[in-house]
């Protein structure tokens, strides 16, 4: 399917070429002007949009967070914003882009199509996005969340090569739990803890991270290291057909798409765009990329497990302790439950969050704060 969006600009285009092809990334002309849109729209919300639409909204609270409060809420409006457009983006795509569908395992590592080249920009935009934040306030979020934006930004960015363009929107639907991780925080913050929205919204979040990333990334990273391994040995195996190209494999790459099934012109050019950089990607995959990727990917997977075994474990920790009546705590507009449900949700912001949005720098920061309080009481009373 095609991209959906008009091209960049001329100017921009020549501009932005002779970079793309010094560093490889052939398809990147096509879609730098849909990255410097996503990043300067995630952005102006980050700076602009969310302090006073939140102010608007949530006069009781926003006005009165601490600083470092109100700039990780902000962080926590655009990845609320940003994973919701980018799931709906990449399920449209998965269904609609009929050439997408029919790619061999070759063309799944080596082909493109436009639309799946408007996921992984707009996924390029927002790490960029992140990459900025973490690194400008990377005191406050710490290295783990500016490690995890620069990892991401490179994974994406090479699928600029192209490189497994197929898996873009697939691997984007990880971000399937993180509206509802991001929910759960704000209702956090606006004292509703405990609350039945909240609980809801926490067995959404669970049954949504079991199946989304544990489920369906496990199965899918399956498929993508065995088509690797396909083109790696389609590389090594490549014959040698002149000096100035040793190593041709997009002879037996891309199937014949003569167009002579379409009914439009836009169907004809599709087919034609899965082979588009064919002579680009010609000489195989280089074993470094293989390699980077299934160590990102690996990286990843070994996260999620490594989270959902944090959920697993605030659970049995509930099922261990005696069997003594929960109370509910009843105040005015609000109802605390404690359950299995809200500690495996609460674990797993905790933990996530930690990560890729660094709530534990200001969470870190307030029992500083508090501690130095604290002392400074002590020594008023002596």
């Amino acid at each position: 399917m095609l991209d959906p969006l008009p091209p960049p600009p001329p100017w921009l285009r020549g501009l932005v070429t002779p970079w793309a092809v010094y560093f490889n990334l052939h398809s990147l002309p096509n879609h730098i002007h849909e990255i410097l849109f996503a990043f300067a729209f995630y952005q102006f919300v980050h700076s602009y949009l969310s302090p006073r639409l939140s102010a608007a909204l949530f006069p009781q609270f926003y006005p009165r967070f601490p600083r470092r409060t109100q700039l990780n809420w902000d962080v926590h409006v655009v990845s609320f914003l940003q994973s919701t457009l980018i799931n709906l983006v990449a399920l449209w795509v998965m269904f609609a882009d009929r050439e997408r569908k029919d790619m061999t395992a070759e063309e799944r590592v080596y082909g493109y199509t436009g639309a799946c080249g408007l996921v992984q920009a707009l996924a390029t935009g927002y790490f960029l996005y992140d990459l900025i934040v973490s690194t400008v306030y990377v005191k406050m979020f710490g290295v783990g969340m500016l490690f995890h934006a620069i990892s991401a930004l490179w994974v994406f960015a090479q699928g600029f090569r192209p490189f497994v363009n197929f898996y873009a929107p697939t691997f984007i639907l990880y971000e399937l739990s993180s509206p509802f991780l991001n929910i759960h925080w704000f209702l956090d913050k606006v004292n509703m803890t405990g609350s039945k929205a909240q609980w809801y919204n926490g067995i959404t979040l669970l049954v949504v991270f079991f199946f989304c990333r544990l489920v369906w990334g496990t199965w899918q990273s399956a498929l993508v290291y065995m088509d690797m391994w396909r083109a790696v040995k389609q590389t090594w195996s490549a014959p040698p057909s002149s000096v100035l190209d040793p190593v041709n494999t997009s002879a037996t790459i891309f199937q014949e798409r003569n167009g002579t099934l379409c009914v439009d012109e836009a169907c004809a050019r599709a087919n034609a765009e899965i082979s588009l950089f064919a002579h680009q990607t010609a000489a195989g995959v280089p074993i470094w990329l293989v390699l980077t990727y299934v160590a990102s990917n690996l990286i990843l997977n070994g996260l999620n497990y490594y989270w959902f075994s944090k959920m697993i474990e605030a659970v049995m920790k509930r099922f261990r302790e005696p069997a003594i009546p929960a109370k509910k705590v009843k105040e005015p507009g609000k109802e605390v439950q404690p359950d299995v449900v809200l500690d495996a949700a609460g674990k797993l912001r905790e933990e996530e969050g930690y990560f890729e949005t660094g709530d534990g720098a200001e969470q870190t920061k307030t029992s500083v704060v508090d501690t130095l309080g604290t002392d400074m009481l002590r020594k008023r009373k002596s």
